[in-house]
């Protein structure tokens, strides 16, 4: 009941925000804030008016939609597979992360936008260069994460798995990930969000499709309701994918005792 309760609130809240914002951009009449019903029939008309043979999804969405959401999920996948092996690597060794820490530091301080033009020239445009701009700037939660809590792992599990000498294999995958699967979520859950960011950043130069292409190509044809309905699009998809992820994390952590669930969610 209470959780029922709460989710109302949420929902009241969020259509007394739309009905806000309807009201306030219809008394503005301003051509560069366009009323919640114009950006919504724009959408419709931009990505869901196509045939049915389709899914009634138009050329744009296909070309531009579906380009993103393959760019955001090949860089998080990778960066995740880089992330958890180098972060088990170094949270397992303290020699390697005396000699690779100030060098992480470094190169985490590094904002990635700055570094598209290097990228540009030494991949070209195009997909690649896009995808390593999400890695880059996608992997370091995860890394600094799984390295926490790796080394984070209970004493007596070490000293145990010593005593039987557990193969480590058996040890990294059966003992030491899933206690450090808390914190790496941790992890993955801000660096999806980065993904998203980065994700427009890469295509906002250098790119022919996507929706960070397409919302500077509707801002420089002063097309604006077509411009808020890529950034709501935009806002939508990051509440999307942080919502399926949370639901993985539910499930992947369900063995883990309610304090862990409430620290992560945190």
């Amino acid at each position: 009941m209470i959780k029922m309760r709460g989710f109302l609130q949420r929902w009241v809240v969020f259509i007394g925000a739309i009905v806000a914002w309807e009201l306030l951009t219809r008394a503005a009449q301003s051509p560069f804030f366009p009323t919640p019903t114009t950006i919504v029939g724009t959408a419709a008309e931009k990505w869901f008016s196509g045939p049915a043979s389709s899914l009634f999804l138009t050329d744009e969405a296909f070309s531009d939609l579906l380009a993103s959401l393959g760019r955001i999920a090949a860089g998080w996948v990778i960066a995740v597979v880089l992330g958890v092996a180098l972060g088990t690597l170094l949270g397992r060794s303290r020699t390697a992360l005396d000699y690779f820490g100030p060098l992480m530091a470094f190169m985490r301080a590094i904002p990635p936008p700055v570094l598209v033009p290097v990228f540009l020239v030494l991949l070209g445009i195009g997909t690649q260069m896009q995808i390593t701009v999400i890695v880059f700037g996608v992997m370091w939660p995860i890394l600094l994460n799984t390295v926490d809590g790796v080394r984070s792992v209970d004493q007596v599990k070490v000293d145990t798995a010593r005593s039987f000498r557990i193969p480590r294999a058996h040890w990294i995958f059966g003992v030491v990930l899933p206690a450090a699967t808390p914190k790496i979520f941790a992890g993955l859950r801000v660096s999806l969000s980065l993904a998203l960011v980065l994700m427009v950043v890469s295509e906002l130069v250098g790119s022919t499709n996507g929706i960070g292409y397409r919302l500077m190509f509707d801002q420089r044809q002063f097309d604006f309701p077509a411009m808020w309905a890529g950034i709501v699009l935009l806002g939508i998809l990051g509440y999307l994918l942080n919502t399926l992820l949370l639901v993985v994390e539910r499930r992947a952590l369900s063995w883990q005792p309610s304090q862990a669930h409430q620290v992560v969610g945190g």
